[in-house]
């Protein structure tokens, strides 16, 4: 899976500018990893390995946009033997996979995410917390009663002021009794006007920068490439992925998607476990 070409050259070679010769539609395929591109068990079908590579043969790029933070990204593009751009961090990063380098980095302002927890937690309670350390090998730090999804790496600690000590891309929070959505509202409610706050997947609420989210990482990865939101298709499971939904020509929803993705999807396709993004592409490719 080769990704996008020179990550590094904006003005570039050929190579950064995807023609659509072979007749395929869209220039740009942005997928997001989890629930999307990936099965459950972190693996990408051989089914959709081909359709993405026939997609790009045809003329268009690969760009991966997930919410994970490079460091939790990073093992997954090189076991795809992923080559281009990737959107880490839910907008917040820009990382080339080839050269393993960051080219863009956005942190949160942690004097806004203070305060931003404290009016959260002044509406529903105490909060078990995690935050994701800026940089290609920052940690995720990881509070008492925190469960960790999968088996991804994570620092534990137990002195909140351990969270503001490094720069910090987001912080994740979970709620002893509140669902994952009722969370996201409350914490919207309480502390809108302070940060960005998304729902991921199961128990994963952030607060990001404010203003932020995988259409602004994106969008800037894009404009490398000399492409633009009129040559996107993007596909993806979550309320994450609604901001990108919105910049891309048409997005996709994956069948196991949240229900608030397929309500604002151009389509519906398969689950990630089968086959979906290559339900599509196959299609588009005739």
């Amino acid at each position: 899976m080769s990704g996008t070409a020179p990550a590094g050259d904006p003005e570039g070679s050929s190579g950064g500018f995807p023609d659509n010769s072979g007749g395929f539609p869209y220039r740009l395929i942005a997928t997001d990893l989890d629930g999307t591109l990936l099965r459950s068990d972190e693996s990408v079908s051989r089914r959709t390995r081909d359709a993405l590579a026939a997609a790009t043969a045809a003329g268009a790029a690969h760009i991966v946009v997930t919410g994970r933070a490079v460091p939790w990204t990073r093992h997954v593009l090189d076991d795809l033997g992923y080559q281009g751009l990737a959107v880490c961090g839910q907008g917040a990063q820009v990382y080339d996979a080839g050269e393993h380098r960051l080219l863009t980095s956005v942190t949160l302002d942690r004097q806004l995410a203070g305060v931003a927890l404290a009016k959260i937690e002044a509406e529903v309670g105490p909060l078990f917390l995690a935050a994701s350390r800026d940089g290609l090998d920052g940690d995720v730090l990881v509070g008492p009663g925190y469960a960790v999804t999968g088996k991804l790496p994570a620092t534990p600690f137990t002195d909140a002021s351990d969270l503001w000590t490094a720069p910090l891309n987001k912080i994740y929070i979970q709620h002893p009794s509140l669902s994952d959505d009722e969370l996201a509202e409350a914490a919207r409610q309480a502390a809108g006007g302070f940060v960005t706050v998304e729902m991921a997947g199961e128990g994963i609420v952030e607060l990001l920068p404010l203003g932020l989210s995988k259409a602004t990482g994106l969008s800037l990865a894009a404009r490398r490439l000399r492409l633009k939101s009129a040559d996107t298709i993007a596909f993806g499971d979550m309320p994450n992925d609604i901001p990108m939904f919105a910049w891309a020509a048409r997005g996709v929803a994956m069948a196991n998607a949240h229900k608030e993705l397929k309500a604002v999807a151009d389509e519906v396709t398969a689950s990630n476990e089968e086959d979906g993004i290559a339900v599509v592409l196959e299609r588009l490719l005739g």
